[in-house]
């Protein structure tokens, strides 16, 4: 097998395709890489004007490397093989989205340190306590979650975990990709 892609070696390929210096970007895409990156790096520091990255769909084990990212706002990693939610603290006051969607997560710890985040994309992965899913009632500005496909969804019918979901998270405005209506009464 080859040896992995590094994140410099991904971010050339980046900068061949797109015309584009990559510490002066705000949009970079590195998902679906050949051989696929194993490793964030403190590469990753040096895109300062970094808004939103894409890692997706490589063979990522752990969030590393975004100390100087002063800028993200979404960080999409789905689709790799993350095992816990770490390495977040530099981004704590910028990161908006955070999409983790198809990895292994069973524990949501580490992601209270985000003040600003809206959007937590973490269907799939294999959280199966309702005591780690309430540890999202934390995130105080998180408008928008998708958590279906998660062993703590299994046995109960849409309607049900959608109630239940909502019950915990009452500030929530959209889930699992449907907006959560108001079902109280109007006067």
């Amino acid at each position: 097998m080859s040896k992995a892609t590094t994140i410099k070696e991904a971010l050339k390929r980046w900068e061949d395709r797109e015309q584009q210096n990559s510490l002066t970007a705000k949009d970079i895409d590195l998902q679906f890489q050949w051989p696929p990156i194993e490793k964030m790096d403190a590469t990753l520091g040096t895109l300062v004007q970094c808004e939103r990255i894409s890692m997706s769909t490589n063979m990522i084990e752990k969030i590393f490397g975004l100390s100087g990212m002063k800028c993200l706002k979404v960080l999409s990693l789905s689709r790799n093989y993350i095992k816990q939610i770490s390495g977040l603290e530099a981004v704590a006051e910028t990161l908006e989205e955070l999409w983790l969607s198809y990895n292994l997560i069973e524990k949501i710890k580490g992601l209270t340190t985000l003040k600003c985040l809206k959007v937590l994309y973490i269907s799939n992965n294999l959280i199966k306590d309702w005591s780690e899913f309430n540890r999202l009632a934390e995130i105080e500005s998180l408008e928008d979650l998708v958590v279906v496909g998660n062993p703590l969804s299994e046995g109960l019918d849409d309607p049900s975990w959608r109630a239940e979901c909502i019950k915990r998270l009452p500030t929530i405005r959209k889930l699992d990709g449907e907006p959560v209506v108001n079902e109280e009464p109007q006067l």
